[in-house]
């Protein structure tokens, strides 16, 4: 019987066992190790505890972050032709999509995902060891790969004949990562991207500013800049924290500050008012002005209070009533609410961070997810140089890859058989 290996119970780890349980059958063992409690700790708080599991575009190599975008899209070619929307039905998933095309099981419930994905694990014969902490690998001549673990006070040796790393990155060390998986990689010679916090808040360098506005949410746009050259925009809700910004739209735009590829001089602008134009905005404020009592506020029913008054010291307004100020006076307040600029932003930690950018680098795999040059030795997940953006991105490459991986690992095992 041949041995397989499955370091790390996160989505990729669960999927990739499940697959090469059911493709290798009665001539394969697997194993899973994790060293959390149970499996799928991280996947319980995905989505908000919704699992945002999937999403209709994710066969898209544009709606990930990568060194290696063409590389990229042969994997992800790979994992559609493995049918991974047919497995799931398989496995008797039901979800549903909202208006984004995201993707969530019925229920609402990631647990659910998490408690299904247990039961085949059970189902199928697969060895899940809890508490179980890699320490080490190496290879072992013609039996495949021998590996060092942690577990009950011992330090067994591991030995299987295919390995799948699905260890994860960095990012949500709460949860468990530690980012060993970059450190395997170069124990056998892959090449890896620098590993950066992705789908993370941005800090900024005006605490003070931010402190009073810490808590507040507004509607808009933000956009990434490198000096004066527009990177990327992104539409949706923006939040206000006491360390910078933050909300979906935001996040987006971290995936784009990598290390060495990333923006010399990055900034971001907020757009709170991305339905009128400029001049059409200074009409409207200057007309407000002359309509509303002065107790009504300039800002009633459009911005908070606190949004208002930091704009207008941030166009140079401080000091000036709003019945003194001219025509050009107008248009610089409005050009502020369209192009609030935050200059020195930086990523936030990882424990904030949603996924790992950067990581084993996507043209050192082969379409199964197999080091080059390393047969039998497959890895998955966030151990790659892949981060997708929301929605249910990550989730896709995560289990899309474990399922490629875990039936190209068997295919592997029971080949010298058939």
């Amino acid at each position: 019987m041949q041995e397989i290996l499955i370091l790390g119970a996160g989505a990729s780890g669960m999927a990739a066992a499940i697959a090469a349980a059911q493709t290798g059958g009665k001539w394969v063992h697997v194993t899973l190790v994790d060293q959390n409690p149970e499996p799928g700790k991280k996947l319980l708080a995905t989505g908000n505890g919704r699992c945002n599991y999937d999403n209709l575009a994710s066969g898209e190599a544009a709606r990930y972050f990568t060194a290696a975008p063409e590389a990229l899209q042969r994997l992800l070619d790979a994992i559609e032709t493995a049918g991974l929307a047919a497995w799931w039905e398989a496995l008797g998933l039901v979800h549903r999509a909202d208006e984004a095309g995201r993707l969530y099981p019925y229920s609402n419930q990631a647990a659910d995902v998490n408690g299904l994905l247990r039961a085949w694990l059970e189902l199928l014969g697969v060895d899940v060891h809890s508490y179980c902490r890699v320490i080490g690998m190496g290879a072992k001549g013609r039996k495949g790969y021998a590996v060092q673990v942690e577990e009950n006070g011992r330090r067994p040796l591991l030995v299987a004949n295919q390995v799948i790393c699905a260890l994860g990155g960095s990012a949500g060390p709460q949860f468990g990562t530690r980012g060993f998986g970059a450190a395997m990689v170069r124990r056998f010679g892959g090449r890896v991207e620098p590993a950066y916090p992705c789908l993370t808040p941005l800090s900024c360098g005006e605490p003070a500013m931010m402190k009073r506005l810490a808590g507040l949410r507004a509607r808009g746009a933000a956009a990434l800049w490198d000096g004066e050259t527009l990177l990327a925009r992104e539409e949706g809700e923006i939040q206000f924290a006491d360390y910078g910004l933050s909300g979906i739209c935001v996040m987006q735009l971290s995936g784009l500050l990598a290390p060495e590829r990333g923006p010399a001089a990055p900034a971001v602008t907020l757009d709170l008012f991305p339905q009128w134009e400029v001049g059409a905005l200074a009409d409207l404020l200057a007309g407000r002005a002359v309509a509303l009592p002065e107790e009504a506020g300039l800002w009633q029913g459009l911005l908070d209070a606190r949004l208002g008054a930091a704009l207008w010291t941030a166009a140079g307004l401080d000091g000036r009533a709003r019945d003194r100020l001219e025509a050009g006076d107008w248009h610089k307040l409005a050009h502020t609410c369209k192009n609030w600029r935050f200059a020195d932003v930086a990523l936030c930690g990882w424990k904030q961070a949603q996924t790992t950018g950067g990581g084993l680098a996507l043209d050192e795999v082969e379409p199964d997810f197999q080091l080059k040059g390393k047969p039998g030795l497959y890895f998955v997940g966030e151990t790659l140089d892949c981060a997708g953006s929301c929605g249910g991105f990550n989730l896709h490459w995560a289990f899309g890859s474990g399922l490629v991986a875990g039936r190209a690992a068997a295919q592997r095992a029971v080949k010298p058989r058939k």
